[in-house]
């Protein structure tokens, strides 16, 4: 009883842990994986600073957290964003709305509909569709709309072509059934929409999942040796992440 309750007692004094990040293979890619589980760390969105300047870079994300003593556990930018980098579609941090949802169509991969929200309550990661999610909003403290949607209720996107010849550096985001666990992932090689949804749906076995970007896209995840640094250097819009105490 004694050593049950120590247990216990351990498990709740526990600190919030860094994401397991990993590197694998699959059908000839590559691909880096972090998993987060929201029982046991802190997952956030990143938008602006206190003086309302964009973080950009996860360098200054991590100036900006040390003044609290955290750091990122990892980060990856986590939607698409204008010029400005000012997010595409719906943006919430801490419950505060930086942009609306957008349900339209339109040009590019945000527009190539279904696109999604990814969300973070208190407890689970939703990944919902934008004109579900429009019909019946969830709670959200935070959230990020991009597209196109890889994965939708076990299947791929209905128009992601298995002979396409278009391929970048891509990333985004996939959930377990009961909303637990979030993996995103980042290609190591250029990937096809195709080869990228059938890593998720297939590999991962996430029932839903969405794409952030392509091209520009970047993983901070320290435990795996991965910086995010980028000869490109963009300064990037939003930036998911986990945050533990600074060593």
């Amino acid at each position: 009883m004694i050593l049950r309750l120590a247990a216990i007692l351990t498990f709740i004094a526990a600190p919030l842990l860094a994401a397991e990040c990993r590197e694998t293979k699959y059908n000839g890619n590559r691909y880096a994986i972090c998993d987060v589980d929201l029982a046991k760390e802190d997952l956030r969105l990143f938008l602006k600073n206190e003086d309302g300047d964009f973080h950009g870079h996860f360098s200054a994300l991590n100036s900006e957290l040390a003044k609290t003593g955290k750091t990122l556990g990892f980060a990856m930018n986590a939607g698409m964003y204008h010029e400005d980098r000012a997010p595409v579609g719906l943006y919430l941090e801490n419950g505060e709305q930086a942009q609306r949802l957008i349900t339209s169509d339109g040009p590019g991969n945000f527009g190539l509909l279904p696109n999604g929200v990814f969300c973070v309550d208190e407890s689970r990661v939703h990944i919902v569709e934008s004109r579900a999610f429009a019909k019946r909003p969830r709670n959200c403290k935070y959230a990020s709309q991009s597209g196109p949607m890889l994965v939708i209720n076990g299947a791929l996107h209905p128009r992601f072509l298995i002979d396409s010849t278009s391929r970048y550096i891509r990333n985004g985001v996939g959930i377990n059934a009961d909303g637990t666990k979030a993996r995103f992932v980042i290609s190591r090689n250029t990937v096809t929409f195709h080869e990228f949804g059938s890593f998720f749906r297939d590999a991962l076995q996430t029932p839903n999942a969405l794409y952030f970007d392509g091209n520009i896209s970047r993983l901070y995840a320290p435990s795996i040796g991965s910086s995010g640094a980028s000869w490109l250097m963009e300064p990037l819009g939003p930036i998911v992440g986990t945050v533990v105490p600074a060593e």
